[in-house]
């Protein structure tokens, strides 16, 4: 997998390529993640355009980095996520935790809008898959509005 790390203002792009397995993709992007948060990154987006496979390392990471990006008020968007990623995202349930954007500059106008000031939270996440009858009492769907 190839990594590229750029920003657009004050938020963080990482664009991935290629397919995301097992290895050592995750932990090198779990210390990216890291990184661009001690360097003071708020808002992070993970563009998907180019990954056509993901495994459970890769699920992993976004768990984590999920997870990191809450603790610290770190705002977190997914964007060009294909059909069969967010069918597996979809299967193990963690879409509802995530916003997702169609592409990047689509993302980039969803963090644009949140405001700075945000803590403890992420951005809005998408809304649960149509599976679910009632939505899952959290912070994040309280606020969810999309």
């Amino acid at each position: 997998m190839r990594i590229a790390v750029r920003f657009a203002d004050d938020i963080a792009i990482i664009s991935l390529s290629g397919r995301f397995l097992a290895g050592s993709d995750g932990p090198f992007l779990r210390k990216k993640v890291n990184d661009l948060i001690e360097a003071g990154a708020r808002k992070l987006l993970l563009d998907f355009a180019e990954v056509p496979y993901i495994d459970s390392t890769g699920l992993g990471f976004l768990a984590g980095a999920r997870a990191t990006a809450q603790s610290v008020g770190m705002s977190l968007v997914l964007s060009g996520v294909n059909q069969h990623v967010k069918k597996i995202l979809d299967e193990v349930q963690l879409t509802q935790f995530f916003m997702i954007s169609k592409d990047e500059s689509t993302g980039l106008a969803k963090l644009a809008k949140i405001s700075s000031d945000r803590s403890g939270s992420e951005a809005e996440p998408v809304k649960a898959s149509k599976a679910r009858k009632r939505p899952v009492a959290t912070p994040e769907r309280e606020n969810a509005g999309e």
